[in-house]
């Protein structure tokens, strides 16, 4: 068994591609497709698809995959452990993020992070909460954030609780509200906010029976707040993404204040490193709080 091969393959099925692989890990593109091989002629079947569009991974290299993950997440896990014992805190962790969550508190952990854990390498993918949940279950990451109220999957430490908040410009009827009724949602045309996963302006929708008027789904958040400020809609964003509001816009609660609750899932059997990031990200929020 050879753990690099096994690194090999993990950043291949990554990139979909032995080029990008080998520039990655600082090898050439005959090392990759040679350790490919071997691993191939070694387990007896075809672990990737090459062709013009791609390298990707056959349904036995998805198979193998999941476990070879879990190898070496162990693999670095042992190497992190040793390092703990002699006084050292090292290694590489990988965080699923969010784009508000990359916004408001990643600069700030990334730096602490670094001021304080020095030998620790932060990796991050960026995904919405089904994506962070899978790259959870397939061992790509250590941790990810999510919303808490959705899964129960993971080990889950409650970070915050980000109010909802309906964006309106100043030629809505809305506008001078210190509060918006649910009902009241309907009498406008909606910019539905469009991302994957635990949705929870649809599921709030669905709780308090609005059937609201959509227009458009956008996925970017400032393309959603440019359209509320250039009249063609309202919406309902999270208040973390609302530090900044466009001229002529404004965020208004409505009658019963939701939320969505935001926290730091981990995967069982969390490496050190991944322990030291999640609770200096717990305590650096409750500082900032």
């Amino acid at each position: 068994m050879s753990i690099i091969k096994y690194e090999i393959l993990n950043k291949v099925a990554e990139v979909n591609s032995f080029t990008k692989a080998a520039d990655l890990l600082g090898l050439t593109q005959s090392a990759v497709s040679h350790a490919i091989h071997s691993l191939e002629k070694e387990f007896g079947f075809a672990l990737v698809n090459r062709n013009r569009s791609g390298i990707t991974l056959t349904n036995e290299g998805d198979t193998m995959l999941l476990t070879i993950r879990k190898v070496l997440h162990f693999n670095e896990k042992v190497q992190q452990e040793a390092a703990n014992i002699v006084g050292l805190t090292k290694g590489t962790i990988r965080i699923g993020i969010f784009t508000s969550v990359s916004t408001n508190w990643l600069p700030n952990i990334v730096k602490l992070m670094e001021a304080k854990y020095p030998d620790i390498r932060i990796e991050l993918l960026e995904g919405d909460y089904i994506e962070i949940e899978q790259w959870l279950l397939s061992g790509e990451i250590d941790c990810g954030f999510i919303n808490v109220s959705h899964s129960n999957q993971f080990d889950v430490i409650p970070l915050t609780k980000d109010r909802l908040l309906c964006i309106v410009s100043s030629e809505s009827k809305l506008y001078n509200q210190s509060s918006i009724s649910f009902k009241q949602l309907e009498t406008e045309q909606f910019i539905m906010p469009a991302y994957g996963g635990y949705h929870d302006v649809k599921l709030l929708f669905e709780k308090h029976h609005v059937q609201p008027n959509v227009r458009f789904e956008l996925m970017e958040e400032s393309a959603i707040m440019s359209m509320v400020a250039h009249h063609i809609g309202i919406s309902i964003l999270p208040e973390m993404v609302l530090n900044s509001l466009l001229p002529g816009v404004r965020a208004i609660p409505l009658e019963i204040d939701s939320y969505r609750s935001i926290g730091l899932a981990t995967r069982y059997n969390l490496s050190p490193a991944a322990k030291k990031f999640a609770e200096l990200t717990k305590s650096s929020l409750n500082n900032d709080r």
